[in-house]
């Protein structure tokens, strides 16, 4: 890929890009780190970049298979000697509005969903963070984790039910107006 493309690239999604790798890290040095890689990965690469069919895309699946990778290593290594990570820094968000009981239920919730998302195994959690997060089609989510396009459909409808099921577990969506 030449330079001029890749500063395209980081021009125009960039940052939809850094948010997928906090979504996937869950940490912002590590997100940093997974970021960079991704852009080298791509610089690297001697792949023509094809702007008719979504290079963001193309940058979603390199974040995701260098996470899984470094996962892998992480894995081998902590079955060799484990080792605890003292950072439980989340991303924080913000809503604002003009009732402030609304604003402190809704950012609750979010809170809740975040960590029930954060809590689903990682052949849901991707799909589910591409897809509402990232507005990705289902095909360019299997396109991205190298799986058919019916697993994606499958995963996106067994996460929602898992949301929905712990969400009203937690008494969330049983009140009735």
């Amino acid at each position: 890929m030449k330079a001029w493309e890749l500063e395209k690239c980081i021009d125009e999604f960039g940052t939809e890009i850094y948010r997928f790798c906090l979504k996937l890290c869950m940490d912002k040095t590590n997100a940093e780190d997974l970021y960079q890689q991704t852009f080298l990965k791509a610089l690297e690469s001697d792949m023509e970049l094809n702007w008719e069919q979504n290079p963001k895309a193309l940058f979603f699946s390199f974040s995701y298979h260098l996470w899984k990778s470094e996962q892998r290593k992480n894995a081998r290594r902590f079955a060799i000697a484990p080792c605890v990570n003292l950072d439980g820094t989340n991303e924080d968000l913000l809503h604002s509005g003009e009732n402030m009981e609304e604003n402190v239920v809704r950012q609750e919730m979010t809170a809740e969903i975040n960590r029930i998302i954060e809590n689903l195994p990682e052949k849901i959690r991707i799909p589910l963070t591409l897809y509402y997060l990232f507005e990705q089609s289902v095909d360019e989510i299997a396109k991205a984790i190298k799986k058919p396009s019916g697993t994606v459909k499958s995963r996106l409808f067994k996460g929602r039910g898992l949301i929905k099921k712990r969400l009203e577990e937690l008494g969330y969506g049983k009140q009735e107006l």
